[in-house]
């Protein structure tokens, strides 16, 4: 349990940054997933437009601290390959 003014107040911020970081986390997992079902409908344009859109989103993650520069790119990379693998 946080004792003095400052552990407390750090404890109020990593509460809002957990609730920031945890929208991030799932507006990133929700284009991702845009994509990952226009691959399995098998729709090429379709699957092009969400990976383009999710691209941003990934590296928005990035600036802000929620992924891992290697972690985007490597998801960018093997949607960006799989969707080239479309049909």
């Amino acid at each position: 349990m946080a004792n003095t003014p400052q552990s407390k107040k750090r404890a109020r911020q990593n509460a809002r940054r957990f609730d920031i970081n945890k929208a991030r986390r799932s507006r990133i997992r929700t284009f991702l997933r845009k994509v990952e079902e226009a691959i399995t409908s098998g729709d090429k344009e379709v699957a092009t437009s969400a990976l383009r859109e999710a691209q941003p989103e990934l590296m928005r993650g990035v600036t802000k601290g929620v992924l891992h520069k290697n972690t985007a790119s490597r998801k960018m990379s093997r949607l960006a390959s799989r969707v080239k693998a479309i049909g």
